[in-house]
């Protein structure tokens, strides 16, 4: 059960279990406290900084931009108020829970086989796994770090670069041989192209064609949730995908996918980032380790 000492810590701690957890009952059994108590407590925290850290006016917790600042500034320094008392107690074992997101491609063929390495190395850290080709809020998932492919919007958010990873369009031999293989982009529209269903998704596949950049929108018969979905259903013969060079190895040399207009996608490419919040002496270690785990371990390209 977590200790509450009534000041500006005990107060940020409990501010920032309210949005960890979800909501004021939950934080209240968390502290063995009354949901009221607690809803006090943060209504004290919000007259004396001033402002309005949640809107009650809604069913579902909601933070306003101050209150989503303050928890992010609250998490940091309570990170650093662990890594004192850590350091404190003669302690350098990172320890804790991390909470991990990655898409569905890179999770598969390059994080989970590295994981046991980094659980040997870290015993003291557990980890909470999420993979998922959709893009997570960090802040609003409660997300250390997310593992995301392609280009990074403008954000508050850190990142950093694990590669840059080939892309490849790819058949299943028997697709090939029922419909023929296309020899020009422009052959694509009497292919079907298997694409992703989720929101990120760029606005088709890129070709370098006679000296022209086009792009060419994968509206098959399918459309998948993740870009692993749409190996399997390459695999299968379903059609065509673009898919990256680490998934589809194994499958090109063993035959059971062929790579295909390969000289107008010389160029395709999509880079990797491990995006996660604070950044330096603001990270919890466990955090931090397990960012240079990845950059040392799951680098792409």
């Amino acid at each position: 059960m977590a200790r509450l000492d009534i000041n500006r810590s005990g107060e940020m701690e409990v501010f920032v279990r309210v949005v960890d957890l979800g909501g004021f009952s939950a934080a209240a059994r968390d502290f063995a406290m009354t949901p009221s108590a607690v809803s006090k407590l943060v209504t004290r925290l919000e007259s004396r900084l001033n402002a309005r850290l949640v809107n009650r006016s809604t069913r579902k917790l909601q933070l306003t931009p101050e209150g989503c600042r303050y928890y992010e500034h609250g998490v940091q320094v309570l990170a650093n108020l662990d890594e004192a008392e850590r350091a404190a107690a003669a302690t350098d074992s990172p320890s804790g829970r991390i909470r991990v997101s990655a898409n569905v491609p890179f999770g598969r063929h390059r994080l989970l086989p590295m994981l046991p390495d980094f659980m040997a190395q870290y015993p003291d850290v557990s980890l909470d796994l999420s993979l998922t080709d959709h893009v997570v809020d960090l802040l609003e998932d409660r997300t250390d770090v997310a593992v995301r492919a392609g280009p990074l919007k403008s954000s508050a958010l850190m990142a950093r670069k694990l590669g840059t990873v080939k892309m490849h369009i790819a058949a299943a031999p028997a697709y090939i041989e029922r419909k023929g293989l296309p020899r020009h982009p422009n052959d694509l529209a009497e292919h079907n192209l298997l694409g992703p269903n989720y929101v990120r998704a760029s606005g088709g596949w890129p070709f370098s064609a006679d000296g022209v950049d086009m792009t060419v929108k994968p509206t098959g018969s399918i459309q998948a949730s993740d870009g692993e979905a749409l190996r399997e259903l390459a695999l299968a013969g379903a059609g065509l995908a673009r898919l990256a060079d680490f998934q589809v190895r194994g499958d090109f040399a063993r035959g059971a996918l062929i790579p295909i207009l390969e000289s107008f996608t010389a160029s395709d490419s999509e880079e990797v980032h491990a995006i996660f919040l604070g950044q330096g002496g603001h990270m919890p270690a466990r955090v931090r380790v397990f960012l240079d785990f990845l950059a040392e371990r799951c680098r792409v390209g």
